[in-house]
């Protein structure tokens, strides 16, 4: 491991850190603008941002969308129960800590070594209740019980690929069983031109949750860039309006499909089963360039 003249989670001066973790080699790599602030690398692709003096602050415009969703599932304040599938640095567990006292938590992430490395660089809040488990997502879905999590979010990549047995009907309906009525589910969908991908994933959802809307930068949602989606699920009426007030008021502003526009969006695409499941696509080079 290369270390830089101090620990981050100390606080002092820091330098990019690096290991070897399971999905290849892991660098936290200092911002120049927060003190504490820092980006996590696998293998030179950019995956979450933390600011340990401002858990609160959401870096990537993908992770302040689902911060939206977090903000939105419950009044104000009000503690949650969420389940969070894939850990990369805990940036969403650390916002929902900071944003909702006293929240109840789940992580869960295959990557041990990825955990070990996160938990001593950039340690939790030993008051927060968060608890990390090692394992698949799916595995660890599945030993929730029934109704537990008001919020679910899947944010799960095995080097630039969401696994294949992560985007099926069953796994959705496994998803369903967890969450509480009225529930969110949060899934973060990476995909680029045509966007069969993200549009088989709407079929996909849909068969187990009513509502649904997708919010992604236009111009992916056009298909002229490849880049992420976030879907939102739930058996209950989505606060679209806000969403979409708050998507297009971020730094990187974000647009809302819903109802017939994510019906024309999706275009007849077929859900997609186990037996059919395929991981997502593989990003194009230019994208880490």
């Amino acid at each position: 491991m290369a270390k830089g003249k101090q620990k981050q989670g100390r606080g002092r001066a820091a330098e990019a850190v690096s290991e070897q973790v399971g999905g290849g080699v892991a660098e936290l790599r200092p911002d120049r603008d927060r003190p504490r602030g820092f980006t996590l690398l696998i293998d030179g692709a950019p995956q979450s941002h933390v600011d340990l003096d401002d858990p609160a602050y959401l870096d990537f415009a993908y992770q302040r969308r689902l911060g939206h969703i977090a903000d939105l599932v419950a009044a104000p304040g009000k503690p949650v129960q969420a389940l969070h599938l894939g850990g990369g640095a805990f940036t969403l567990a650390r916002y929902v800590a900071a944003t909702r006292p006293r929240s109840t938590q789940q992580i869960v992430e295959i990557d041990a070594p990825l955990v070990q490395f996160v938990r001593r660089e950039l340690p939790l809040d030993a008051g927060w209740r968060i608890r990390v488990r090692g394992g698949d997502a799916r595995e660890g879905l599945a030993k929730v019980p029934d109704g537990w999590a008001d919020l679910i979010i899947a944010d799960v990549f095995a080097g630039a690929r969401t696994p294949a047995h992560l985007t099926s009907v069953e796994f959705a309906g496994e998803v369903r069983r967890a969450l509480r009525p009225g529930g969110f589910y949060a899934a973060n969908l990476a995909d680029g031109p045509p966007l069969a991908y993200v549009k088989a994933q709407i079929a996909t959802v849909r068969t187990v949750f009513p509502e649904l809307c997708l919010i992604a930068d236009p111009a992916v949602l056009r298909g002229r860039r490849f880049g992420n989606a976030v879907l939102l699920a739930s058996d209950r009426e989505l606060p679209v309006a806000e969403l979409t007030r708050r998507a297009a008021t971020d730094p990187n502003q974000g647009r809302v499909e819903h109802g017939r526009a994510l019906d024309d969006f999706t275009g007849g695409a077929a859900p997609v089963t186990d037996a059919a499941a395929r991981p997502s696509p593989a990003p194009p080079p230019s994208v880490f360039e």
